[in-house]
């Protein structure tokens, strides 16, 4: 059946390739039954369409009868003006939709119309505002976008920088792990074959780091009695006297 269809739509074209399985069989057999009663509708609808045209020209054709035998009247018979009044009439009655020219059938039309014509008008205003609203929206995301992907790229570049400088500065700190592993060796080399040749140990670079510390220990020490001294060199040269006796418990007056 399906066959026969394709067939049948494409006449004297060739069927275009597909893949014949049972999915795709059963969906253009959906699509053929889809195809066959839209197919009886429209017949339907061109039937209806011509039982009514037929209808309207035999309508037609009895008032022209009745009018050329009882009053002589024919539409040929009428001048230009009147023919063109006649057929502006025809086409509003067939845009609004009516069966007859009667003033109430003619206004109910024209108001129906109005107020489809305002309901329209009104729906495209909110399709306006709408569709003005969706592109600040869609404008803001836009912007908002860009502003991300800037600030992702700068990001990224300063993160290469620093993963940059942040790998130089490991290779440098390797660099002088190296070296003062290196040093230190050759530190103690020399000081083994200084030792060797009778050098005093308290001359070693251990002995004199550790010499170092016990100096730096004993300025420390030292701050607060420089402190007190300083003090006593600010005070007027009157009161040394004085304080030299009451340090040495000698009678002032003496």
């Amino acid at each position: 059946q399906v066959t026969l269809w394709l067939k049948k739509l494409h006449q004297d074209m060739p069927i275009p390739w597909y893949e014949v399985n049972e999915s795709t069989v059963d969906y253009l057999y959906e699509v053929k039954e889809c195809n066959e009663e839209r197919d009886k509708d429209v017949m339907l609808l061109i039937e209806d369409t011509k039982d009514r045209a037929a209808k309207y020209e035999a309508e037609a054709n009895y008032w022209q009868g009745i009018l050329r035998e009882s009053l002589d009247f024919s539409e040929y018979s009428l001048p230009e003006e009147a023919l063109a009044d006649l057929n502006d009439l025809v086409k509003s009655a067939w845009e609004l939709e009516v069966e007859d020219m009667p003033f109430i059938s003619c206004y109910g039309a024209i108001t129906s119309m109005t107020s489809e014509l305002h309901k329209a008008k009104s729906k495209n205003n909110e399709r306006d505002l709408q569709l003005k609203t969706d592109t600040k929206k869609l404008t803001l995301a836009l912007m908002m976008e860009l502003k991300l992907k800037e600030d992702v790229e700068n990001l990224q570049e300063s993160q290469e920088a620093e993963r940059a400088k942040m790998e130089i500065r490991s290779k440098n700190l390797k660099f002088l792990r190296v070296k003062t592993e290196d040093l230190k060796i050759k530190i103690r080399e020399a000081e083994n074959k200084l030792l060797d040749v009778g050098l005093d140990q308290s001359l070693t670079h251990d002995a004199l780091m550790e010499a170092s510390e016990e100096l730096a220990a004993m300025y420390k020490e030292m701050e607060p009695l420089k402190m007190e001294l300083k003090s006593y060199h600010d005070l007027p040269l009157v009161t040394i006297p004085l304080l030299y006796c009451i340090c040495h418990q000698v009678n002032f007056m003496d």
